[in-house]
């Protein structure tokens, strides 16, 4: 086999342990919460301790690999998240468990970034399309089966072994890369922003945090203390920013209307969508009585929703635009949602098959076309810009979208009963969907007004 396989092979591997583990986990959420005894909002947090630390990582990957060489960055980060997914699975209090789990996000968070820009190295041109077309089947393939196989550990075993199964994967990568990677280390040592990503991170938490301050204990005071504090360091970011020569997030990009409409347009598909599948599960398990391997097979209906929509989304782009793309997408993933919070029995089956098709279809349409343009009006360096600050959107959007479906639940359910909490929390996340329609609206009002007044 050639050197770039063994390349692509570590790569698409750690890939796939980074999906299954976002996707897999969150089946198990359930068995999680009523094992540490503790509510929807705090169990988001299982999920948000893993990404938070992928975030925080991933700026800092390439530093890493520059300062101690790629072949013991990625046999490292591999040790390091087969003990820390062993301890996640170990753990007999809930703050160990998110300990555990953020350190599994950090040693996670560095094996693929490094990877991947390896993998694109030894396949250029044509070639690089076959290996984006295996990244984008592993990013199917696992979320489809990987919450079946978790809900069957769960039922079979205990949420424990959900954990304890990804270790043998994420050793063989780290055997894998040990005996195949034979990358040298660099001499170069490009300093990152380091001071620009702690105030990131500290805004990502703090922001996380009053929304499940507010979920959690209902208290709007300790939620308001918490947000001051998130915007203090949002100040103290931008005062950075203006001061450094290469900040880790240039906000003057966001001034591009296509970057930031696709990244609200992220926030509200596959933000939304990842707070309404966490309370599905909970839903599914607790009230309808599913089994965990049957709620997780919903998944993948979702991704058979979602190859359908990468297998037309491509030729719809150029025909239809990103505009009347996104609009179509956003209608069809929030009558999705709407047909979930209609189910109200075990027998409503064929309407949560449809609601996670058009979930899965809306969605993965949405998400494509946001993909698709995010980065369109960039070249070069601040395409890199770009990237850094649509790969940090990736990650947080998925712990914005728990933690406020949670919180939203949980404040329901001080006033009506937990039935109705859940319906009419799937309305609002359906409603919450639709958010960019009127961005839309008053885009093309604002079009309008200034073709009128360059006519005049």
């Amino acid at each position: 086999m050639s050197y770039r396989y063994q390349i692509a092979i570590i790569f698409l591997l750690g890939f796939f342990i980074d999906c299954i583990n976002i996707f897999m986990s969150a089946i198990a959420l359930p068995a999680i919460a009523a094992d540490m005894k503790v509510s929807i909002v705090s169990i988001t947090w299982v999920s948000n301790s893993y990404i938070l630390g992928l975030t925080l990582i991933i700026p800092l990957s390439h530093w890493l690999s520059q300062r101690f060489g790629v072949r013991v960055l990625m046999v490292s980060s591999m040790l390091i998240f087969s003990a820390s997914v062993a301890l996640v699975g170990y753990s007999h209090s809930f703050f160990e468990l998110i300990l555990w789990r953020f350190i599994q996000g950090l040693s996670g968070g560095l094996l693929i970034p490094i990877g991947q820009a390896l993998t694109f190295q030894y396949f250029q041109g044509h070639e690089r399309s076959k290996v984006s077309t295996l990244i984008m089947a592993v990013a199917l393939i696992a979320p489809a089966i990987s919450p079946t196989i978790g809900g069957f550990i769960v039922d079979a075993v205990s949420w424990r072994w959900v954990f304890y199964s990804n270790v043998p994967f994420s050793l063989l990568t780290a055997f894998l890369a040990f005996i195949w990677v034979k990358e040298s280390k660099s001499q170069e040592n490009i300093i990152p922003d380091l001071k620009g990503i702690l105030l990131i991170s500290i805004i990502i938490v703090s922001g996380l945090c009053a929304l499940s301050a507010y979920g959690e204990y209902h208290s709007t005071q300790l939620a308001l203390v918490i947000s001051f504090f998130a915007a203090l360091f949002s100040l103290l970011y931008y005062r950075h920013y203006k001061q450094s020569l290469s900040p880790v997030i240039n906000l003057n990009l966001l001034k591009n209307r296509n970057l930031s409409l696709s990244i609200f347009l992220y926030y509200c598909i596959l933000g939304v969508f990842t707070g309404v599948n966490i309370l599905a599960i909970f839903y599914l398990q607790q009230y309808l009585h599913f089994s965990g391997q049957g709620t997780g097979s919903f998944m993948l209906l979702y991704a058979i929703g979602a190859f359908i929509s990468i297998i037309v989304g491509g030729a719809l782009y150029n025909k239809l635009g990103m505009k009347r793309l996104a609009i179509f997408a956003l209608i069809l993933h929030s009558i999705g949602i709407v047909l979930l919070a209609l189910v109200n029995k075990e027998s409503d089956l064929p309407l949560l098959i449809l609601a996670y098709l058009m979930m899965g279809i809306g969605g993965g349409i949405g998400a494509n076309t946001a993909q698709t343009t995010a980065l369109y009006d960039f070249d070069k360096q601040r395409l890199i810009q770009a990237s850094v600050i649509w790969n940090i959107n990736r990650q947080v959007v998925f712990s914005v979208g728990a933690t406020l479906v949670a919180m939203i639940f949980n404040t329901l359910s001080l006033f009506v009963s937990s039935q109705m909490a859940y319906s009419t929390t799937f309305f609002i996340c359906a409603t919450i969907g639709l958010f960019p329609l009127f961005l839309f609206i008053l885009l093309k009002q604002k079009t309008n007004l200034q073709e009128t007044n360059h006519e005049h």
